[in-house]
């Protein structure tokens, strides 16, 4: 978290962040994960690590939550941390932020690609490269088998 501060809007540079959802204390669980989120004017930061012990995930200006469409802002990116942090911002070229259901968490999109997914369970999950971000595969592999998750709100 600390890493990715300079990298988040100013106006929360400056904010505490506390751990809304982990799948250590909480289980694997999509709808938990919908469940813990913060107010819905709250941003959200999704880390994942996997099974090959990469680390990366998506900042999202809004909670995280189940809906019908996509939502979001252009502020919501994707980032790495293979080896060095990198981070993968809004092209302008789609709105395909964010959108769950109860069996899908999709982050950015375009052309049938999402740039992350994680399934119902919190067990796998992929990364492929997409318009919305024209972001590198986040991990190793495209599918990829998740070791822990956490999501961070604000205070």
């Amino acid at each position: 978290v600390p890493q990715l501060g300079p990298q988040l809007p100013s106006r929360l540079t400056q904010q505490p962040w506390h751990l809304l959802y982990s799948t250590g204390r909480d289980g694997f669980s999509l709808r938990t994960l919908y469940r813990s989120g913060a107010r819905p004017d709250s941003p959200a930061l999704l880390l994942v690590r996997d099974t090959e012990a990469q680390a990366f995930g998506a900042f999202s200006a809004s909670a995280i939550r189940s809906s019908s469409g996509f939502y979001g802002t252009g502020e919501t990116f994707l980032f790495s941390f293979c080896p060095e942090l990198k981070v993968f911002r809004w092209t302008g070229r789609n709105d395909f932020f964010v959108k769950g259901d109860v069996n899908l968490l999709m982050v950015g999109g375009g052309s049938g690609r999402f740039g992350l997914w994680l399934d119902r369970d919190l067990h796998h999950g992929g990364s492929q490269p997409c318009e919305t971000f024209d972001n590198e595969t986040l991990s190793h592999r495209e599918d990829f088998c998740i070791q822990n998750l956490e999501m961070w709100g604000l205070a």
